[in-house]
């Protein structure tokens, strides 16, 4: 799944931003329940608050493995020369990659 959004362009920064703005919209779904639908009562609210905060952890943790996609792509070159080659195997070694 993550190297079919990879190849769709989903960047992890797309993921990143999509994880804020859902904090974002969580707080202000809560907000505005709070405020319009004062007759629910609280509890409404703070459903409406629970139910989009946990898109959030699933967008950073996206993220977090597309950039590691696009970090295994990156090294994966495949018209290195000779020179380039051992250099960059070398350089993954070091990295601990």
């Amino acid at each position: 799944m993550i190297k079919k959004l990879h190849q769709m362009g989903v960047k992890s920064g797309h993921m990143y931003s999509a994880g804020l703005a859902s904090i974002a919209l969580s707080f202000g779904t809560w907000l505005m329940s709070k405020n319009a639908e004062q007759g629910a009562g609280l509890d409404r609210a703070d459903r409406w608050g629970i139910f989009i905060g946990e898109w959030a952890p699933t967008f950073f943790a996206l993220g977090v493995a597309l950039r590691m996609e696009e970090t295994h792509r990156d090294l994966e070159e495949p018209d290195m020369g000779v020179f380039d080659g051992a250099e960059s195997t070398r350089s993954r070694t070091h990295a601990g990659v």
